[in-house]
């Protein structure tokens, strides 16, 4: 049984986020993977060894606010879990929130969990639009899409790796090339759209991981992405790709 976990669903679900959990979950039903979802709120209890696959959404500041207190005091579980090999997916404010800090316009900075080595700075550019990145997922070249719509320009340290290189769009701040995250595994992005059901090749990936790391069979039974695989190609046409 894999048990995915949507963290703050009622806080966190800008753009359609959620709609990456319903296609964490429909895929493994899709394969007969035994799965349940666990939506964790202010509060609620929650035992990180008890996850596989854990999402994390981006909101509004004055939801972020709301929900950043409860989140630091998860830190210590939520740091172990994610060295031990949980798998994570966080867009845009999540992302934000697993780093070193998030400096305002004004210079003062509101810290991050410091979870991940990287950090992000506030523009008064908003960067807009369809983006495309090439990753590479365990030795194969993918292209994902996606609709990314943030303020926030991120910053990468040593300590971590790009998820991708961008070939259309910003990506983390519109100057490096590179967009999102990759630590163990841990996958950040800014991503919107939802992500996963434009990318199922990403959401097999982690359900892969995330059955690699309970010990099931990772042998992924093939299901027909011919809808999915042809709307991402438009996507990657009307960027000129």
């Amino acid at each position: 049984m894999l048990s995915v976990c949507h963290l703050y669903p009622d806080l966190l679900n800008l753009y359609g986020d959620r709609g990456n959990v319903i296609a964490f979950l429909q895929r493994c039903r899709w394969r007969n993977i035994p799965v349940r979802l666990v939506e964790i709120n202010l509060g609620d209890p929650l035992d990180f060894s008890d996850i596989d696959f854990l999402f994390l959404g981006g909101g509004s500041d004055r939801e972020q606010n709301i929900m950043a207190a409860d989140l630091v005091t998860r830190k210590g579980p939520l740091g172990q879990a994610i060295e031990d090999g949980l798998v994570v997916l966080a867009i845009c404010g999540g992302y934000q929130l697993l780093g070193q800090y998030y400096q305002m316009t004004d210079g003062s900075k509101i810290p991050g969990l410091g979870l991940l080595d990287y950090y992000t700075v506030a523009s008064e550019q908003r960067l807009i639009g369809d983006v495309a990145i090439e990753m590479e997922l365990d030795g194969e070249k993918v292209k994902a899409t996606g609709f990314e719509n943030h303020g926030g320009q991120t910053y990468l340290g040593a300590g971590v790796a790009p998820l991708g290189k961008v070939i259309s769009g910003y990506g983390n701040n519109g100057k490096d090339g590179f967009e999102g995250v990759r630590y163990k595994n841990v996958f950040c992005s800014y991503m919107h759209g939802p992500m996963l059901p434009k990318n199922s090749k990403l959401t097999d990936y982690l359900i892969t991981l995330a059955l690699k790391r309970r010990g099931m069979d990772t042998q992924l039974q093939p299901l027909d992405d011919q809808l999915e695989n042809s709307a991402n190609a438009v996507m990657l046409k009307r960027m000129g790709n």
